[in-house]
């Protein structure tokens, strides 16, 4: 749809320079009936170079679009409601053309998801404090199969300990087990000492752009979805949200940045030699995870019973078991890193997959 709506737009630019090329008599145009002075004809220019390059901003420069789009409305109407006897139905274009922009700007304006998620992780980038080493009695302390997971992820003593970490993901969602796939693409900031993590996710659902936005911070969390940018599909947030974004939390940390799971946050039951429980305390609430570690030591599975999932009623979730077996690791470590995993929803009415993705970068600091 992008394509298509781009080559609309660049056809319409293209064809701006006819005005160009009327007002500067550099080709005889019988269609064009009134006459169109250079100054006028300066304007046309401008119309068709900002439709031109709204086209391409559209895969170059997809955050700000909008803006040229927007300029080259303006513009392009001027030039026509100049020449509105020959040129009046090129506002049928400018129309699609304000829509599109509209769309942008609700996308990636300053009101967006987008944005929010730029000036809640402004603060996370930055470079932090050194947070120390990783001592030896800490590793200690861990149960065997944590021991030997951390060990293959790099975590040894000496070894710098994490306070934040960036994550980029592609995959598919659905929300139920006879619903369709959503392709998306995500990215994320999280940080620990205090906890927060911003995830913002971009989908798309017969050919409409879905955005969702998680928020965690101080304990609170929040999960919103829209439509087009500005149609509301889900608002949620209070205690059942505050512990399900508590157990993602804790699953990010153990799949895509084990470094954090050395956090005092975080307490350790050992069960057998290939089986662990972790507990996360944030304030009074505390949220728990079984680990499943194969023989060589990687996490093949997580495992709680505190996450819930939201039913077909906006707003209303069901407390559900959620696991995410890990089905592919990276080939080129060490450290070893997790490629591929699934996310399952263990309802009543049977298990199903409702998530694949795949770590497309994990930057930890």
């Amino acid at each position: 749809m992008r394509w298509v709506f781009a080559a609309i737009v660049a056809l319409h630019g293209l064809i701006h320079l006819l005005g160009v090329a009327k007002a500067f008599g550099w080709a005889e145009l019988p269609q064009l009936n009134l006459p169109i002075s250079r100054p006028m004809g300066a304007v046309w220019l401008a119309a068709a170079l900002l439709c031109l390059a709204a086209a391409g901003a559209l895969f170059l420069w997809p955050r700000g679009w909008w803006m040229l789009g927007a300029a080259a409305v303006v513009v392009s109407q001027i030039a026509i409601v100049a020449s509105w006897q020959d040129a009046r139905f090129g506002t049928v274009v400018n129309v699609l053309l304000l829509l599109g922009v509209l769309q942008g700007y609700l996308v990636h304006g300053p009101q967006s998801f987008e944005a929010r998620f730029a000036r809640d992780t402004a603060a996370l980038v930055e470079t932090p404090a050194d947070p120390g080493q990783v001592t030896q009695p800490e590793i200690d302390a861990l149960p065997a199969p944590v021991r030997r997971y951390l060990s293959l992820s790099g975590v040894v003593a000496g070894s710098p300990r994490a306070s934040s970490y960036a994550l980029r993901l592609r995959g598919r969602i659905r929300s139920g087990p006879d619903e369709a796939w959503m392709p998306f693409e995500a990215e994320q900031q999280s940080a620990t000492a205090p906890a927060a993590r911003f995830f913002l996710m971009r989908a798309s659902t017969h050919g409409l752009p879905v955005e969702a936005y998680h928020r965690l911070v101080g304990g609170h969390a929040t999960m919103q979805v829209r439509v087009l940018g500005v149609i509301p599909v889900q608002d949620a947030s209070g205690e059942v949200m505050d512990r399900s974004e508590s157990v993602t939390l804790l699953n990010d940390m153990t799949l895509l940045a084990p470094r954090t799971l050395l956090d005092p946050a975080i307490t350790w039951e050992p069960i057998d030699d290939v089986t662990a429980r972790a507990r996360l305390s944030q304030g009074a609430q505390q949220v728990s995870a079984t680990l499943h570690f194969d023989a060589a030591g990687r996490v093949v599975n997580f495992v709680s019973d505190d996450r819930s999932r939201a039913t077909s009623a906006p707003g209303d979730f069901t407390l559900t078991r959620f696991s995410t077996p890990v089905t592919a690791y990276f080939d080129d470590g060490p450290p070893l890193r997790v490629k591929h995993a699934e996310a399952r929803w263990h309802a009543p009415e049977g298990e199903f997959v409702y998530a694949e993705f795949d770590v497309l970068s994990a930057t930890i600091r």
